[in-house]
Protein backbone atom coordinates (compact mmCIF):
# COMPACT_ATOMS: atom_id res chain seq x y z
CA UNK A 1 0.00 0.00 0.00
CA UNK A 2 1.33 3.51 -0.72
CA UNK A 3 1.21 6.27 1.36
CA UNK A 4 0.09 9.66 0.42
CA UNK A 5 3.68 11.25 0.89
CA UNK A 6 4.54 8.56 -2.22
CA UNK A 7 2.38 9.67 -4.69
CA UNK A 8 3.01 13.54 -4.37
CA UNK A 9 5.74 13.80 -7.12
CA UNK A 10 3.60 11.73 -9.03
CA UNK A 11 0.45 14.06 -8.77
CA UNK A 12 2.60 16.85 -9.60
CA UNK A 13 3.76 15.47 -12.68
CA UNK A 14 0.31 14.84 -13.97
CA UNK A 15 -1.22 18.09 -12.84
CA UNK A 16 1.86 19.26 -15.08
CA UNK A 17 1.17 17.37 -18.12
CA UNK A 18 -2.34 17.77 -17.33
CA UNK A 19 -4.63 19.26 -19.38
CA UNK A 20 -6.05 22.23 -16.44
CA UNK A 21 -9.37 20.73 -16.37
CA UNK A 22 -9.73 21.06 -19.60
CA UNK A 23 -12.16 17.92 -21.53
CA UNK A 24 -11.64 16.52 -25.34
CA UNK A 25 -14.19 18.72 -26.54
CA UNK A 26 -12.43 22.12 -25.59
CA UNK A 27 -8.84 20.81 -26.53
CA UNK A 28 -10.54 20.09 -30.16
CA UNK A 29 -11.96 23.64 -30.04
CA UNK A 30 -8.50 25.01 -28.71
CA UNK A 31 -7.11 23.04 -32.24
CA UNK A 32 -9.83 23.70 -34.54
CA UNK A 33 -9.14 27.68 -33.09
CA UNK A 34 -5.56 27.94 -33.83
CA UNK A 35 -5.58 26.05 -37.20
CA UNK A 36 -8.48 28.96 -38.33
CA UNK A 37 -5.90 31.84 -36.85
CA UNK A 38 -2.87 30.01 -38.84
CA UNK A 39 -4.90 31.08 -42.11
CA UNK A 40 -5.15 34.34 -40.80
CA UNK A 41 -2.29 34.89 -40.06
CA UNK A 42 -0.42 37.33 -42.93
CA UNK A 43 2.83 38.57 -41.41
CA UNK A 44 3.23 36.04 -38.55
CA UNK A 45 1.58 34.29 -35.51
CA UNK A 46 1.93 37.54 -33.90
CA UNK A 47 -0.84 39.16 -35.67
CA UNK A 48 -3.35 37.02 -34.49
CA UNK A 49 -2.67 37.58 -30.87
CA UNK A 50 -5.91 40.11 -30.52
CA UNK A 51 -8.29 36.60 -31.49
CA UNK A 52 -6.13 34.51 -29.24
CA UNK A 53 -6.68 37.06 -26.41
CA UNK A 54 -10.19 37.18 -27.26
CA UNK A 55 -10.26 33.26 -27.28
CA UNK A 56 -8.49 32.64 -24.64
CA UNK A 57 -8.88 35.50 -22.15
CA UNK A 58 -12.00 36.64 -22.45
CA UNK A 59 -14.38 33.73 -23.99
CA UNK A 60 -12.77 30.79 -22.29
CA UNK A 61 -11.11 32.38 -19.29
CA UNK A 62 -8.42 29.71 -19.34
CA UNK A 63 -5.76 32.65 -18.86
CA UNK A 64 -5.90 36.36 -17.34
CA UNK A 65 -4.74 39.57 -19.16
CA UNK A 66 -1.32 39.33 -17.13
CA UNK A 67 -0.48 35.44 -18.03
CA UNK A 68 -1.42 36.23 -21.52
CA UNK A 69 1.02 39.01 -21.57
CA UNK A 70 3.54 37.59 -19.72
CA UNK A 71 3.40 34.60 -22.25
CA UNK A 72 4.17 36.82 -25.56
CA UNK A 73 6.63 38.80 -23.43
CA UNK A 74 8.54 35.50 -22.05
CA UNK A 75 8.55 34.41 -25.78
CA UNK A 76 9.65 37.23 -27.78
CA UNK A 77 12.36 37.82 -25.24
CA UNK A 78 13.81 34.08 -25.25
CA UNK A 79 15.62 33.48 -28.37
CA UNK A 80 14.58 31.66 -31.17
CA UNK A 81 11.58 31.63 -33.40
CA UNK A 82 8.61 34.34 -32.08
CA UNK A 83 5.57 31.33 -32.53
CA UNK A 84 7.00 30.21 -29.14
CA UNK A 85 4.11 32.42 -27.61
CA UNK A 86 1.48 30.12 -29.03
CA UNK A 87 3.49 27.50 -27.27
CA UNK A 88 3.50 29.48 -24.17
CA UNK A 89 -0.46 30.07 -24.43
CA UNK A 90 -1.22 26.30 -25.02
CA UNK A 91 0.95 25.22 -21.97
CA UNK A 92 -0.91 28.15 -19.80
CA UNK A 93 -4.43 26.82 -21.17
CA UNK A 94 -4.41 23.32 -21.24
CA UNK A 95 -1.06 21.74 -20.07
CA UNK A 96 1.12 19.70 -22.49
CA UNK A 97 -1.49 18.71 -24.67
CA UNK A 98 -2.01 22.72 -25.13
CA UNK A 99 1.52 22.98 -26.35
CA UNK A 100 0.81 20.11 -28.95
CA UNK A 101 -2.44 21.16 -30.29
CA UNK A 102 -1.85 25.19 -30.57
CA UNK A 103 1.30 24.87 -32.31
CA UNK A 104 -0.32 21.97 -34.89
CA UNK A 105 -3.31 23.94 -35.02
CA UNK A 106 -1.15 27.43 -35.84
CA UNK A 107 1.45 26.06 -37.66
CA UNK A 108 0.27 23.12 -39.88
CA UNK A 109 -2.13 24.61 -42.12
CA UNK A 110 -0.29 28.03 -42.82
CA UNK A 111 2.63 26.16 -43.39
CA UNK A 112 1.43 23.92 -46.29
CA UNK A 113 -0.59 26.86 -47.89
CA UNK A 114 3.32 28.47 -47.40
CA UNK A 115 4.73 25.73 -49.65
CA UNK A 116 1.73 25.55 -52.48
CA UNK A 117 2.29 29.51 -52.72
CA UNK A 118 5.82 29.47 -52.76
CA UNK A 119 5.59 27.05 -55.55
CA UNK A 120 2.84 29.14 -57.46
CA UNK A 121 5.12 32.37 -56.96
CA UNK A 122 8.10 30.97 -58.11
CA UNK A 123 6.45 30.01 -61.59
CA UNK A 124 4.52 33.37 -61.92
CA UNK A 125 6.94 35.80 -60.58
CA UNK A 126 5.90 38.39 -63.13
CA UNK A 127 2.00 38.21 -62.59
CA UNK A 128 0.08 41.08 -62.21
CA UNK A 129 -2.56 39.54 -59.48
CA UNK A 130 0.19 38.34 -57.39
CA UNK A 131 1.93 41.45 -56.89
CA UNK A 132 -0.99 43.01 -56.71
CA UNK A 133 -2.19 40.64 -53.85
CA UNK A 134 0.66 40.75 -52.50
CA UNK A 135 1.07 44.60 -52.44
CA UNK A 136 -2.17 44.46 -50.27
CA UNK A 137 -1.34 41.97 -47.96
CA UNK A 138 0.96 45.13 -46.32
CA UNK A 139 -2.07 47.42 -44.62
CA UNK A 140 -3.38 44.00 -43.74
CA UNK A 141 -0.54 43.60 -41.74
CA UNK A 142 -0.25 46.40 -40.34
CA UNK A 143 -3.71 46.33 -38.92
CA UNK A 144 -3.12 43.51 -37.35
CA UNK A 145 0.04 44.39 -35.64
CA UNK A 146 -1.15 47.66 -34.90
CA UNK A 147 -4.90 45.88 -32.99
CA UNK A 148 -2.15 43.44 -31.45
CA UNK A 149 -0.23 46.44 -29.61
CA UNK A 150 -3.37 47.62 -28.59
CA UNK A 151 -4.66 44.87 -26.64
CA UNK A 152 -1.26 43.99 -25.52
CA UNK A 153 -1.57 47.47 -23.69
CA UNK A 154 -4.60 47.18 -22.40
CA UNK A 155 -3.41 46.56 -18.40
CA UNK A 156 -1.29 49.61 -18.79
CA UNK A 157 -2.95 51.81 -21.69
CA UNK A 158 -4.87 54.37 -18.68
CA UNK A 159 -1.35 54.63 -16.54
CA UNK A 160 0.47 58.50 -18.62
CA UNK A 161 3.60 57.06 -18.53
CA UNK A 162 2.43 54.63 -20.77
CA UNK A 163 1.59 57.00 -23.31
CA UNK A 164 4.84 58.90 -22.53
CA UNK A 165 7.01 56.09 -23.10
CA UNK A 166 5.13 55.27 -26.50
CA UNK A 167 5.56 58.70 -28.03
CA UNK A 168 9.49 58.81 -26.75
CA UNK A 169 9.40 55.50 -28.66
CA UNK A 170 7.82 56.85 -31.50
CA UNK A 171 9.57 59.94 -31.96
CA UNK A 172 13.09 58.05 -31.69
CA UNK A 173 12.20 55.52 -34.11
CA UNK A 174 11.22 58.19 -37.22
CA UNK A 175 14.00 60.52 -36.26
CA UNK A 176 17.03 58.51 -35.37
CA UNK A 177 18.60 55.01 -36.74
CA UNK A 178 18.53 53.86 -33.01
CA UNK A 179 18.10 50.43 -32.46
CA UNK A 180 15.18 48.69 -31.32
CA UNK A 181 17.26 46.76 -28.51
CA UNK A 182 18.18 50.27 -26.86
CA UNK A 183 14.03 51.04 -27.00
CA UNK A 184 13.27 47.87 -25.37
CA UNK A 185 15.88 48.71 -22.72
CA UNK A 186 14.35 51.92 -21.67
CA UNK A 187 10.57 50.60 -21.73
CA UNK A 188 12.33 47.81 -19.11
CA UNK A 189 13.23 50.66 -17.29
CA UNK A 190 10.73 52.33 -17.36
CA UNK A 191 8.55 49.44 -16.09
CA UNK A 192 11.08 48.45 -13.40
CA UNK A 193 11.13 52.02 -12.31
CA UNK A 194 7.41 52.00 -11.68
CA UNK A 195 6.80 54.81 -14.77
CA UNK A 196 4.82 52.75 -16.97
CA UNK A 197 0.93 50.56 -15.22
Amino acid sequence: MTSTADTAPLAQTLALLGLHGLEAAELLQLLLHFTVLSMLAVGGAITTATDMHRYLVQEQGWLNDTEFNASIALAQAAPGPNILFVALLGLHSAGVAGVVLAMLGIMLPSSAVALVVGRLRRANREAVALRAFTAGLTPLTLGLLVSTGWVLTAPTRSHWGTWALLAVTVALNVRTRLSPMWLIALGAVAGMLGLVG
